[in-house]
């Protein structure tokens, strides 16, 4: 089968930037959209067009939602309006983000990422949680391991994850919203067993002895994964793991559903100060309230995420999981992010101590 999606992930055309271009790619595209002086409000422009921030692995998902959103915009408004989005690792677009780039929209990977661009930029309320249905989470996902066909390792649970014979590719926590969820996965797992912290360091540190390679996103380790053959498993959210199967081949991979795993929480905000500075407010909250619709929440259960709504969900064919969200364990994100992924956190603790 041909691999559509992999010219994307490698060369950063048409569908997203790698991460070298990201910055100056999005940079290029704000110019060409750019049809009105700052301030003038969007229904005096021809035409709308919106920039969603997105993390890594929702290329397929948002060419969708995009789509549908600007057929369903403009019959309700007879405006138009276009949507482009850029993707990469959550982390470093929530940097592109704070360094200027002109998001109306970010739609990213993990509450850290969201949180981050409202304390350092104010261009996103700090309530920015309350501002829409579920703590601003249209959908949520968990995280299973994709293997070789038959399981040759015989993974079944995060235990085998850090067996010294087993290779585990995931993504840098520091720059990927899927790699933070994978580490706080593998932490919360080792943590529920026995409430013990100093067990569940030690095990995420063996987990990551086991890594050879840290992509800076998501999709990246998916190429690793997939195409370039590295590793045993790649733990990922179910979306990424259906969609390896789609583009390869069920016959080269299997998806094994751990008994437990994390709530992952991918949340989505309005860049409140680009929005009103480019005259795009309307357009943009469209645009997220959207995302709760019946239609939009089909479109999440067609790509295997987990729908907001519990009737879009049962069309998502996913497996019951018991999930834990890392909020209980951890507290607040602040201190989740402060404690294990800023400078001198358990990361960078593990990774200085055994790699």
């Amino acid at each position: 089968m041909r691999q559509a999606w992999l010219p994307t992930l490698l060369t950063g055309a048409a569908g997203g930037w790698s991460a070298g271009s990201r910055r100056a790619g999005a940079l290029a595209l704000l110019g060409a959209l750019s049809v009105a002086a700052p301030g003038v409000p969007s229904a005096a422009r021809a035409e709308t067009a919106l920039l969603n921030v997105s993390y890594d692995p929702t290329r397929e998902l948002y060419r969708e939602i995009n789509e549908v959103f600007a057929k369903s915009y403009k019959a309700k408004t007879g405006e138009e309006v276009t949507v482009r989005a850029s993707h990469g690792g959550s982390g470093s677009q929530a940097r592109t983000v704070i360094d200027g780039v002109d998001a109306d929209v970010v739609t990213l990977g993990i509450p850290s990422d969201i949180d981050a661009i409202a304390k350092l930029t104010k261009k996103i309320p700090a309530d920015w949680r309350g501002k829409l249905p579920n703590e601003s989470l249209p959908y949520t996902s968990t995280v299973v391991f994709l293997v070789r066909k038959g399981n040759p390792k015989g993974v079944k649970d995060w235990p085998d994850l850090a067996k010294p014979d087993v290779k585990v590719i995931t993504p840098n926590p520091k720059t990927s919203a899927g790699g933070r969820w994978n580490f706080l996965a593998a932490w919360g797992y080792a943590y529920g067993q026995d409430k013990d912290a100093a067990k569940a360091e030690a095990f995420v540190g063996q987990l990551y002895k086991n890594v050879p390679v840290l992509d800076t996103g998501a999709r990246g380790s998916t190429v690793t994964f997939a195409q370039r053959k590295l590793g045993d498993v790649l733990p990922t959210w179910e979306n990424e793991a259906y969609l390896v199967l789609q583009e390869f081949g069920a016959d080269k991979f299997d998806i094994v559903v751990p008994p437990t795993s994390i709530y992952a929480e991918p949340p989505v905000a309005l860049v409140a100060a680009n929005a009103e500075r480019k005259g795009t407010t309307k357009a943009a909250q469209a645009y997220l309230d959207f995302l709760y619709t019946d239609e939009a929440q089909k479109i999440f259960a067609k790509h295997h995420y987990r729908p907001f709504k519990a009737e879009a969900a049962k069309d998502a064919g996913l497996p019951e999981v018991k999930l834990f969200k890392i909020e209980d364990y951890l507290g607040s994100w602040d201190d989740i992010q402060a404690k294990n992924f800023d400078n001198g956190g358990l990361f960078d603790r593990l990774s200085q101590a055994g790699r």
